[in-house]
């Protein structure tokens, strides 16, 4: 499975949840104990268990385009190629 992570600008975050409900993951949270400089809660990342995949679902419904995606490139093995 692909891994990703993403970045999310809480100083822009207007706390509308879209991302969080659009993860198919379910691993971004609304942060309830924080206020951003606009006065709403923003998203936040909540995956100890490194279930992003960089799907960027969640950036693309942001509608302040708040999330940077980050997915893990896949080096693969390299083949002999015949003589």
């Amino acid at each position: 499975m692909a891994k990703g992570t993403i970045r999310i600008d809480q100083t822009r975050c207007k706390g509308c949840v879209l991302c969080a409900t659009a993860c198919p993951q379910s691993v971004i949270v609304m942060d309830n104990d924080t206020l951003n400089g606009k006065g709403y809660h923003p998203a936040l990342l909540a995956d100890p268990d490194d279930k992003c995949t960089g799907c960027a679902v969640c950036a693309i419904i942001c509608p302040d385009a708040c999330i940077t995606v980050y997915r893990a490139i896949r080096v693969g093995q390299a083949t002999a190629m015949p003589a």
